[in-house]
């Protein structure tokens, strides 16, 4: 099958999503003529100030927030920040235990990272095959000194959901029985927009977002703060967002931020179910056609548009450079750090070897993308699998 001339197919949605024409639209008077500081009290800046507002209030209803619990960020990295950072100085006369797992994003681990630098002791759970954490495993970990939990909703790297709901349940159930506070974090930033998010019904004290995920703006995102949590400002001047997040509000990506998320939960159901039908055609014509596939994550209790697959004996950078070559965009593993030589820790963690590991593709489906798209994907990657296992220079094993 060939590919309609100068056409890309665009297969990386989990890194970042094209921005959607309506998005844009809502966006460009706060960069053009409605410009003004939404600090300031002239009619101008007003209109930025109920911009921002009225953004504010259609995120928190479909979160299920107050209004009040939304702050607006620069993206996932700082809301992930944010939240535990603020979470823990603010709780560190409570205690200095923090527990997360050994495959979350790099926001996240990271952070923990310096905050054992600061004098916290953190404890990173390791996960099954699948790359789930069970309830059982968090309380396990819990003692006298924990303060904070964060737990990812779903992964960016393997697709796998989290029973992010019995965890919190469990947590707090038993943080109240010993008359203690433990807080619960959760970057959402890859299941806004792909899985029903509300914050009442999860019962979480802090969740991240992030609109670029979801056909919004980059370089901007959102924090829910549950009413209440006791929280220390990680960047500090004029006050805004309640004192929480300094900084000149940026509202035309809020106002983009909001628009795309209201258009995404309209259309949540019946996009999924098409991307859950292209993921599995992808899946089991990849477990047909080709010899020593390992699929990663959970089959079944994963993200719609999520494809991780590692072909045993080939390396990753020549199947995407291939792949690139024929007109298809995807990655070896989180968009983050594909510039990195060091294997996904996702997949070591979910017991692959380092080999097995860099020989990882992950294809995750957006709006745009056709069942031509698949049929073109199922043509082109097979054979380019086989072609560079007969080159004994780009496989693994060389």
């Amino acid at each position: 099958m060939s590919q309609p001339a100068n056409k890309i197919i665009y297969f990386d949605h989990g890194a970042t999503t094209q921005m959607r024409p309506e998005v844009l639209d809502a966006m460009l008077p706060y960069m053009q003529s409605s410009y003004g500081n939404p600090s300031s009290i002239y009619t101008l800046a007003q209109e930025a100030r109920k911009a921002v507002d009225e953004s504010r209030e259609s995120v928190a209803r479909i979160l299920g927030a107050r209004v009040s619990e939304i702050m607006f960020t620069s993206g996932g990295t700082e809301s992930d920040n944010a939240a535990i950072k603020g979470a823990a100085l603010a709780m560190r006369n409570l205690g200095n235990h923090i527990i997360t797992t050994q495959i979350e994003h790099h926001a996240v681990l990271h952070t923990c990272q310096q905050m054992e630098q600061f004098g916290f002791d953190v404890t990173y759970l390791p996960v099954d095959k699948d790359g789930g954490v069970s309830a059982s495993d968090v309380l396990n970990a819990i003692r006298d000194e924990t303060i904070l939990v964060s737990v990812m909703m779903a992964n960016n790297e393997i697709g796998t959901i989290q029973p992010l709901k019995d965890i919190v349940k469990a947590v707090k159930d038993l943080a109240k029985d010993r008359n203690k506070t433990v807080l619960l974090h959760t970057d959402a930033v890859q299941a806004v927009g792909a899985l029903e998010v509300n914050v009442m019904n999860l019962g979480v004290d802090m969740l991240s977002l992030s609109a670029h995920k979801f056909y919004g703006p980059r370089g901007v995102g959102a924090l829910y703060l549950k009413r209440g949590t006791p929280f220390e400002p990680l960047m500090m001047g004029g006050g805004q967002e309640r004192q929480n997040r300094s900084g000149t509000e940026n509202v035309a990506g809020i106002v983009g931020l909001a628009k795309a998320l209201t258009l995404s939960e309209r259309e949540r159901e019946e996009l999924q179910a098409g991307l859950l039908s292209k993921r599995d055609r992808i899946i089991s014509s990849l477990q047909e056609k080709v010899e020593n596939v390992t699929i990663n994550g959970h089959i079944a209790n994963r993200l719609a548009n999520n494809i991780s697959v590692s072909f045993h004996g080939v390396e990753g950078e020549p199947v995407l450079l291939g792949l690139d070559f024929a007109g298809i965009c995807a990655s070896s593993g989180s968009a983050c750090s594909s510039a990195s030589l060091e294997p996904s820790h996702v997949l070591t963690a979910i017991g692959h070897s380092a080999e097995l590991a860099q020989g990882t593709l992950r294809i995750t489906l957006g709006r745009d993308n056709t069942d031509a798209d698949v049929d073109y994907l199922l043509d082109v990657l097979p054979n380019l699998i086989k072609k560079l296992r007969d080159m004994p220079s780009l496989s693994a094993h060389s």
